[in-house]
């Protein structure tokens, strides 16, 4: 299992892919219904999750192809969403009751959705997501425009260019999709960016330059297993049946990454060799939270606060339920 360096800060790969992978991908944009999952195969409780479509949710869909769900006794669909936080948005407004997604979204808006709790964690990475230097851009001193995504990359750009000895707001953040980042930087409209896969190697292909990982400059992210409270409240046994059936994935993705990457292929149209990278870049794991990602989230709610995009510090102790794991299931970790 990776120990990640602090602070474990980003949003994770679940928002890529705002327009479909483009030429990557054959998924649109909004919501889908992955057709798969165990509907019909199994005798347990119907739970749906939001999962985004990029490689950093293979176990998932690993866990559908395998049939994983249904041999815990619960019947899931899959509810694919292009961002990660719509994904978060659809739990809040009960049209899920479980998701994947990162830390850092979910922290941005714990204070418009306060019932939000994250189970477990079941990724780690500093590796996936990367810093990219325009064709033109010498060094990062030469930056003077960073395309950025809510939550994510802008606090990766903010730290990058803090690691460098650079003042943030000397830097223009342009907000825009991780579908148009790397055209708007080889035309130069912007200067870099901080962004998962396949974003960093579609930039590559356009002239631009991978100038390190966010893991260079102390920054990684994890993905949370998320519910509501009041949906937990009445479903714990339900949630503990999700979460050992991904435990199980999470394992086999690691072990089988050909498999993983078929499955998500199947599931989600992402090409093999990205789930295959991805799984390189990410250290996949279902583990219970520790003291030191407790820290990790404070930091990160103190960015939301410091940026202005947060009033008030959210409660993440109150989130990140420390112990449910052990607690709820057998045989964790």
């Amino acid at each position: 299992m990776l120990t990640a360096s602090r602070p474990r800060n980003l949003l994770a790969g679940s928002a890529l892919l705002t327009a479909a992978l483009l030429s990557l991908t054959a998924c649109g944009a909004g919501t889908t219904d992955s057709g798969s999952g165990s509907r019909g195969r199994a005798a347990g409780p119907q739970v749906r999750i939001a999962v985004g479509v990029d490689a950093s949710f293979a176990p998932f869909y690993l866990a559908d192809a395998q049939g994983l769900w249904a041999e815990h006794g619960v019947d899931v669909d899959l509810v694919q969403f292009a961002k990660g936080g719509e994904g978060v948005d659809a739990l809040t407004a009960g049209q899920v009751q479980m998701a994947g997604n990162s830390d850092a979204t979910t922290i941005g808006v714990l204070a418009q959705s306060p019932s939000l709790r994250s189970l477990l964690v079941y990724e780690d990475s500093g590796q996936y997501l990367k810093v990219v230097l325009g064709p033109d851009v010498k060094s990062p001193s030469r930056i003077r425009k960073m395309a950025v995504v809510p939550g994510l990359s802008e606090l990766a750009a903010t730290r990058f260019l803090e690691s460098k000895g650079m003042d943030p707001d000397s830097v223009d953040f342009v907000t825009t999709d991780p579908a148009e980042i790397p055209a708007l930087t080889k035309k130069g409209d912007v200067d870099a960016y901080v962004l998962w896969e396949p974003w960093p190697a579609k930039g590559e292909e356009l002239g631009a330059k991978v100038l390190e990982t966010t893991g260079d400059y102390d920054l990684a992210y994890q993905h949370w297993l998320l519910s509501t409270s009041p949906w937990l409240k009445d479903n714990a046994g339900t949630a503990a049946k999700v979460a050992e059936a991904l435990a199980e994935a999470a394992e086999k993705t690691e072990s089988d990454p050909g498999a993983a990457a078929r499955a998500t292929e199947d599931a989600a149209k992402i090409p093999p060799a990205q789930t295959v990278n991805a799984v390189k870049d990410i250290d996949f794991g279902v583990r219970d939270f520790t003291a030191e990602d407790l820290k990790g989230y404070e930091d990160t709610a103190e960015f939301y606060v410091g940026t202005g995009k947060l009033k008030s510090r959210p409660n993440v102790t109150r989130t990140a339920l420390r112990g449910w794991l052990p607690d709820n299931t057998k045989g964790s970790r």
